[in-house]
């Protein structure tokens, strides 16, 4: 029998974002069944930035291309940004993009991503990997994987300075970055100056208070996780035999990571998971920043950006990842 823990009703929305709510579930509802993953790639194609709006008015050079993947596997499809003209090594950001597991693709939802590559003058590299359920663990974090160690040892070549790397992602993408990080470490792989986590999907288990006090709430429930961790992993999600590779918060030494920053809602499937993430973190002698953003639903700062909330997110965000990047 599923152990449901005793809560108290859901934290309230914070006001101004609770009013994009009802806007948001018309574009993607906040339980996601497996039935719908279809049609909800069909939507997400299909407001993917052009190269014109990616290059931001010829302020930013866009390159595309497909490196060799793992042994025995496709190609890894990379999107590389950077700013125009740039001259020198430049720090980088290794981006791997959200969508539960199932959905998106290297251009998803990069707004805050080209904003970072013009206040820093950084080189984002956006990794596009295989989604399940047609492609279940461990094919996309091998993907990511690859495309890391092609980005550390091209470096020179796309003018990146190695000794500045940082890797990214939020929510699924969040949860592949952290076990991305973990993989890096156990395999010897590039070295990393941090770890930038937002609102990461890191529990497979999906049984933490927070996941049942917001279940059927916000724009990510306890249903759309379920649905996106059984994709991943399919009759093996909340067993004893899932790899901390797959779901980082079984990971039971998180030592020797990169210095992590990570932040989530108060008002999300996500919180408790991530809260008890950082403070392992911190447990096992590392360097975090945890954020809990009072009010905040899955996702709400790249869904309502002009929001107040979303902004301070994002300062928060901006200034810890200019600061690690620093010389």
């Amino acid at each position: 029998m599923t152990h449901v823990p005793r809560v108290g009703p859901p934290p309230p929305f914070d006001p101004e974002l609770a009013r994009y709510l009802p806007s948001i579930a018309q574009a993607v509802p906040s339980t996601i069944l497996p039935d719908m993953i279809p049609a909800l790639r069909e939507v997400m194609a299909g407001t993917a930035p052009t190269d014109e709006d990616l290059t931001r008015g010829g302020t930013i050079d866009v390159e595309q291309l497909r490196i060799p993947g793992a042994d025995g596997a496709p190609e890894v499809p990379l999107l590389i940004c950077r700013p125009h003209a740039a001259t020198g090594p430049l720090p980088a950001v290794y981006f791997t993009h959200g969508g539960g597991m199932m959905l998106g693709d290297n251009r998803s939802l990069l707004g805050e991503m080209l904003d970072w590559v013009q206040e820093l003058g950084l080189v984002l590299v956006s990794v596009e990997y295989r989604l399940a359920p047609e492609h279940p663990y461990p094919a996309g974090l091998e993907d990511v994987y690859a495309g890391l160690q092609w980005t550390a040892r091209h470096a020179q070549q796309w003018g990146i300075d190695p000794a500045r790397l940082v890797v990214s992602g939020p929510s699924a993408g969040g949860g592949l970055t952290a076990a991305l990080t973990l993989l890096a470490r156990d395999r010897g792989g590039p070295p990393l100056v941090g770890q930038l986590l937002a609102c990461p999907m890191l529990d497979d288990r999906n049984d933490t208070p927070s996941s049942h006090q917001m279940a059927g709430l916000g724009a990510w429930d306890r249903t759309s996780n379920n649905t996106g961790w059984t994709a991943l992993l399919g009759t093996q999600r909340g067993s004893e035999d899932v790899p901390a590779y797959a779901a980082p918060a079984r990971a039971e030494d998180l030592s020797g990571l990169p210095p992590l920053f990570i932040d989530v809602g108060s008002a999300e499937t996500f919180r408790d998971e991530v809260v008890a993430y950082a403070a392992r973190f911190w447990q096992a002698g590392g360097d975090a920043e945890l954020h809990v953003w009072p009010g905040g639903f899955h996702g709400f700062d790249a869904l309502v950006p002009q929001a107040a909330l979303s902004q301070q997110a994002r300062a928060a965000r901006l200034a810890w990842l200019r600061k690690r990047l620093e010389r």
